[in-house]
């Protein structure tokens, strides 16, 4: 039985109707009917909500519909994803803040009489926003193609 088929079933077998169960699953009545007609597919959140709600396993759900499975495995491909290019913007992000940080010290000491000392010696203040920001910016690009191969 595939994923629409399957949706339709429990909520018949319950005795609710499209727009009851939407209301349950904080959704649109429409959006249901498309679930079951077979036009679209629900996110993996609301499967989990189907899940309890019909008291029957994830697997029950999505084992007979492959299409829904694929969505499914891309879904939770997206969800790593952010989250590490979001670390590496971070990082970039960190390099460039450092980097502002050096040239308005350097400014602020040409222009007064101020002498600015630096913690960690000159490499790190000379070297360190270039390899931070190489690093998140190289980082977040090889996510970005991988992502899109996928």
């Amino acid at each position: 039985m595939i994923f629409s088929e399957k949706l339709k079933a429990e909520r018949a077998k319950r005795n609710w109707s499209q727009e009851e169960l939407a209301e349950k699953l904080f959704v649109s009545r429409q959006s249901v009917s498309k679930w079951e007609t077979g036009q679209n597919y629900p996110s993996i959140e609301v499967i989990i909500k189907l899940s309890d709600l019909f008291e029957v396993t994830i697997d029950e759900l999505l084992r007979s519909d492959e299409e829904l499975k694929q969505k499914v495995i891309q879904e939770s491909k997206k969800l790593a994803h952010p989250r590490l290019k979001y670390m590496f913007d971070v990082v970039f992000l960190l390099g460039a803040a450092l980097l502002a940080l050096k040239i308005v010290l350097l400014i602020a000491s040409r222009l007064t009489e101020w002498e600015f000392e630096v913690f960690g010696g000159s490499f790190l203040w000379n070297f360190g926003p270039l390899i931070l920001m190489v690093g998140g910016g190289v980082g977040s690009g090889i996510l970005k193609e991988q992502y899109k191969k996928e």
